[in-house]
């Protein structure tokens, strides 16, 4: 069993999709063993994303996950790091 974490960034919210993503994710199996509903505050952003420091877009970023509230999850199930990584796709442009 393994757990990993999920954030809902700013720009589902307004969307209205977090139900449907809910959804799917228990649909494949997850269990939601944790989740909060909070405004990410620079000092955090900037800490979550530390290994991008020295990106370009680093900046624009932090200033984007700072911008509005976000969904944090822990998902938990029997292989739930790939299978979380396969639900949501490449997290690279030019893989997706």
């Amino acid at each position: 069993m393994e757990r990993t974490f999920m954030m809902l960034k700013p720009g589902v919210l307004p969307r209205r999709i977090v139900g449907e993503i809910i959804t799917r994710i228990e649909r494949k199996g997850f269990e939601i063993v944790g989740m909060k509903l909070m405004c990410v505050h620079r000092p955090l952003a900037e800490a979550h994303y530390l290994e991008h420091r020295e990106k370009p877009f680093f900046q624009e970023l932090v200033d984007y996950i700072c911008s509005g509230p976000v969904i944090g999850m822990v998902l938990e199930g029997d292989g739930a790091i790939s299978l979380l990584r396969n639900l949501c796709g490449a997290t690279r442009a030019g893989e997706a």
